[in-house]
């Protein structure tokens, strides 16, 4: 086993390379943030600072009273949050039916999953958009749900199928001899041990939900009903001219959720992925 292990030198290069990798991803966000503080005249300054050098607020004041954020942030909740309850409450059942019961079903929805990771947006948006017309759901934030259930169910039912072969079958049987019936071992058994796997779906399809933007810029035409991530470029002028600072506080504030979320359950993302992948 010795003999797999890096040796000290490659196992630095691996630090070090990681590490690099890790300033790449922080890079643009830590920009952000120093954007964000940053008063106009630095902003306008042919010779920027990595920190600014008069911190202020007033890109976060100017942001607030140039845009209605709370109302978008709301819209953008009400979406992201009914999407990930609806989509976990139909991709769980769906998962342990295609963990337990191997067959044509389960490679059928295999199939489906991989082939609908593989359509672009713009192929389905304008089916898309006549299929909610004619339900009378287009520019409505139940219509928005709906997409984004479809959306995030193939991948919510590919990480909680992972999540359920991971539970041993012989619980289930054990309980089963011990004379509970299948609704019983679901509830007692399976549940408890499924609950860290559908937080984190749940928590997942949150998240994508929440920073989705071409569904939410086609589906939504009202102001009062467009979500976060579509009030954030009424900061661009009309010829592309953006106003820079207060953009950059609206987008550290719509980033910040997503950050947290991830932080939380970015483990139990990492251990759903790895089950998946050693029980299939």
């Amino acid at each position: 086993m010795n003999g797999l292990r890096p040796s000290g030198p490659a196992r630095a290069g691996q630090y070090l390379a990681l590490l690099g990798y890790l300033a790449f991803l922080a890079f643009p966000f830590l920009w952000l943030i120093s954007t964000a503080f940053k008063p106009a005249r630095e902003l306008a300054s042919l010779h920027p600072t990595w920190l600014p050098d008069d911190p202020t607020l007033g890109n976060f004041r100017q942001a607030f009273a140039e845009q209605p954020l709370l109302r978008a942030a709301g819209n953008s909740l009400i979406a992201a949050l009914g999407a990930a309850l609806i989509a976990v409450a139909i991709a769980t059942p769906m998962a342990y039916v295609m963990a337990r019961h191997r067959g044509r079903l389960s490679a059928a929805a295999t199939g489906w999953v991989v082939i609908s990771q593989a359509f672009p947006f713009v192929l389905v948006i304008i089916p898309l958009f006549l299929v909610l017309k004619n339900l009378h759901l287009l520019n409505t934030l139940s219509g928005l749900v709906m997409v984004y259930v479809v959306w995030s169910l193939p991948f919510a039912l590919w990480m909680l199928t992972g999540y359920v072969r991971a539970v041993p079958a012989e619980l289930e049987e054990a309980a089963a001899v011990d004379g509970a019936g299948r609704l019983r071992t679901l509830v007692s058994v399976t549940a408890p041990l499924l609950a860290p796997g559908i937080v984190a779906t749940a928590l997942f399809a949150f998240i994508t939900a929440w920073n989705e933007f071409f569904f939410a810029l086609v589906l939504l035409k009202t102001p009062e009903k467009q979500t976060l991530p579509v009030v954030l470029t009424r900061f661009l002028g009309a010829e592309g001219v953006a106003d820079l600072g207060p953009l950059a506080a609206a987008a550290f504030l719509a980033t910040l959720p997503s950050l947290v979320v991830f932080a939380v359950i970015q483990k139990r993302i990492t251990g759903g992925m790895l089950s998946g992948a050693v029980k299939s």
